[in-house]
């Protein structure tokens, strides 16, 4: 991953639920880790196992629910982090089969209103970036999927569109 903030993110968050699973399971021997420093995951063996589950959802000390894997209700895979208040504040996942399975990035305000999408879109996956203020796109920047050329557009209050640079 290109962001070690991103990457502390999601391997703690996957510590945290190996974590959670050996405090349920103290007993189990037979769960077994990587080596310290390894970048190569360890060799499967006959006793290793699989969680499956139709979701995951990490709690806090409260009991809250602060982050769950899950399928959203699009029908593509998503990693949602909640806030104290139980909004869902940031959204990793990939689009449903019907939009390509794009990955994406969804920061939401506390309204649960995507604020900032970064996503891939189009027969290239070209990167946009989508801001949005109260459920309304105010700004696109990206690569045109057609011509792989860099726009800017932004949106006034009254919804009219003025095209920065590029074509959008």
């Amino acid at each position: 991953m290109k962001s070690p903030y991103l990457a502390g993110l999601v391997s703690g968050f996957a510590g945290g639920l190996l974590g959670a699973y050996l405090f349920v399971h103290p007993g189990r021997s037979d769960v077994a880790l990587p080596a310290a420093g390894s970048a190569q995951p360890a060799a499967a063996t006959d006793n290793q196992r699989v969680i499956s589950a139709a979701r995951m959802r990490l709690l806090d000390s409260a009991g809250r629910a602060r982050a769950e894997l899950a399928m959203s209700g699009d029908g593509g895979p998503a990693l949602f982090f909640y806030d104290t208040g139980g909004r869902i504040r940031l959204v990793l996942g990939l689009y449903s089969p019907a939009e390509s399975e794009y990955p994406f990035v969804v920061l939401n305000d506390t309204d649960q209103n995507a604020a900032g999408i970064f996503r891939l879109y189009g027969g290239r996956e070209t990167p946009v970036v989508v801001l949005k203020n109260k459920g309304r796109d105010r700004s696109i920047y990206g690569l045109n999927p057609n011509s792989t050329e860099p726009f800017l557009v932004t949106y006034h209050g009254d919804g009219g569109k003025t095209d920065v640079f590029g074509i959008y």
